[in-house]
């Protein structure tokens, strides 16, 4: 819908709401296609005047719906939740209403076209009168007296009176926004829409012809090439800018950001001030005032131990070749995919909750619920490309547990990888069964529980993992040398391509991928050899 058309018909609306023509207004305002908070606030006080109270909540609720932070919305719904007995709600709203005047005795709407000052002691007017209606008057006593002593203009002896109102238990009235107090489009804007004449029409003054009336203009003549271009400095070549101090949302699209915070600037500076940043993965808006260029630059020692937030950094080089190395044998077609680490994340069943786990196959789908088991048996939860459980005992080695997986699932046993997940940490662990024989599964479970992570992949011929990292984001891979993972996968790391590339082994594959898109937890997680 075009603004000028939007425009027209509110400024119609609000005409006949001068003419207490309410109807009228509320078929103007049924005619805006895309409606704003304002209109429909517009019609919420038609309709209230009418006497059509579910209509207006209706509206109101819309108006919300469009102005999440909109206090004189929640306080108008307020006082139609009180009088349709909606009392729980009613003051879920007051106190929405109080909390949007973020510590304001008063907010003044004139700007936003509403000839209304909403003050703080109304709203807890409006709150004394839902506890009224509750039966609670010494809540509604205490309410008032906060109201009392609120400081602010237009109050007059309303909360007086009102107090010795509740200690006759009289229930008080709700206060309202007046009816023929509403959203007006701003002048200037409405005088717009008289279609003006800027041009004129031309006037011959002199002419060699008899008569004549050319109203025309002559030719545009060549414009002469060229284009601004502005002073760059070096500094500003780079698009990664720094917050100088904290900024707080104050609209819709913006971003909530600490000071000295490092953002992406995504785009231009508008007209307004702002410009789209990245900030901790988040597209939004901040203004362009606060945005200092960031130097980039940092040593390999720092950028080791620091876990980057928004989008990480391009790698400086270009992408390496695959170094020569000694070929691995080619890992076979995956019929599966992998399983997905993300659910890795995800925090175990409180001990509460009864096990109870769903086993999801091509073919079929059930729920095996295990029996309680004895207090020398632990409930085994493996996730596969399906999740299946087992009861083992306490003191079973590594080694058994991965034979009873690989009967379970049918698979090769030495095709098969276990991995768990330490309290507290983020990265699967390896299950080493064979260079440690004596390890049992007391080591891992924990509350009569274990979880394990299995899946299934070629040996890595003796290669040696010198730590491992888990993934900050997905990667697509750009090359056959290229490893590609999801975000939240656990990736071993094999060795250093270079300062900004590593090579790395994930479900079965080996590769290479830039180091800024994964982080490592702590510096000694674990060394092996497969």
């Amino acid at each position: 819908m075009l603004y000028t058309e939007l425009l027209r018909l509110w400024h119609e609306a609000v005409q006949a709401v001068d003419a207490k023509d309410w109807q009228g207004a509320l078929s103007k305002l049924e005619q805006i296609s895309e409606p704003t908070s304002c209109t429909l606030f517009n019609a919420a006080s038609a309709h209230l005047v009418l006497g059509q109270l579910d209509l207006a909540l209706k509206a109101l609720d819309l108006t919300l719906a469009k102005d999440e932070r909109l206090a004189v919305g929640f306080f108008q719904r307020a006082a139609v939740m009180m009088q349709i007995d909606r009392l729980e709600e009613a003051l879920s709203d007051c106190i929405w209403a109080q909390k949007h005047m973020r510590g304001n005795l008063v907010i003044d709407y004139r700007q936003l076209g509403l000839r209304f000052k909403l003050h703080s002691w109304q709203v807890l007017y409006n709150a004394a009168a839902v506890y009224c209606r509750m039966g609670q008057w010494e809540q509604a006593r205490e309410t008032l007296l906060s109201a009392s002593q609120e400081k602010g203009g237009g109050r007059g002896g309303t909360t007086e009176v009102a107090l010795n109102s509740v200690l006759k238990e009289e229930i008080l009235a709700p206060l309202l926004v007046p009816e023929d107090v509403v959203f007006r489009p701003r002048k200037q804007d409405v005088e717009q829409l008289q279609q003006r004449d800027f041009l004129g029409k031309a006037k011959v003054i002199s002419s060699v012809i008899p008569n004549d009336d050319f109203g025309g203009f002559e030719p545009l003549r060549l414009q002469k090439p060229g284009f601004y271009e502005p002073k760059v400095d070096g500094t500003q070549d780079s698009l990664y800018m720094r917050v100088r101090i904290p900024y707080m949302a104050r609209g819709p699209g913006q971003l909530t950001v600490p000071g000295g915070a490092m953002v992406f600037l995504f785009g231009e500076e508008r007209r307004d001030g702002m410009a789209s940043v990245i900030y901790d993965g988040t597209r939004g808006l901040l203004p362009m005032s606060l945005l200092d260029p960031a130097d980039v630059k940092i040593s390999k020692g720092k950028r080791e131990n620091k876990v980057p937030s928004g989008i990480p950094l391009p790698p400086g080089l270009k992408p390496p070749t695959r170094p020569q190395a000694q070929a691995s044998p080619a890992a076979p077609p995956r019929d599966t995919p992998p399983p997905s680490y993300t659910t890795a994340t995800h925090a175990p069943l409180p001990a509460s909750e009864p096990p109870g786990y769903t086993v999801n196959t091509a073919n079929e789908q059930h729920v095996v619920a295990p029996q309680g088991p004895e207090t020398s048996s632990v409930v085994l939860k493996v996730h596969y490309t399906y999740t299946v459980t087992l009861s083992v005992s306490l003191d079973t080695p590594f080694q058994e547990v991965k034979k009873c997986i690989a009967q379970k699932l049918g698979q090769p046993a030495h095709q098969l990888r276990l991995r768990h997940k330490q309290h507290g940490s983020r990265v699967l662990t390896p299950l080493c069964e064979e260079a440690e024989p004596g390890r049992t599964m007391q080591e891992v479970a924990e509350a009569g529980r274990a979880t394990l992570w299995c899946q299934t992949e070629d040996p890595l011929d003796n290669r040696t993992i010198l730590y491992q990292m888990v993934a900050l984001y997905d990667y697509i891979a750009q090359g056959p040398e290229d490893l590609e993972f999801s975000e939240g996968d656990t990736i071993d790391i094999l060795g250093d391509v270079n300062e900004e590339w590593l090579e790395g082994h994930n479900a079965g594959h080996i590769g290479i991928f830039p180091s800024c898109f994964a982080y490592k937890e702590n510096a000694s997680i674990t060394q092996g050899s497969m």
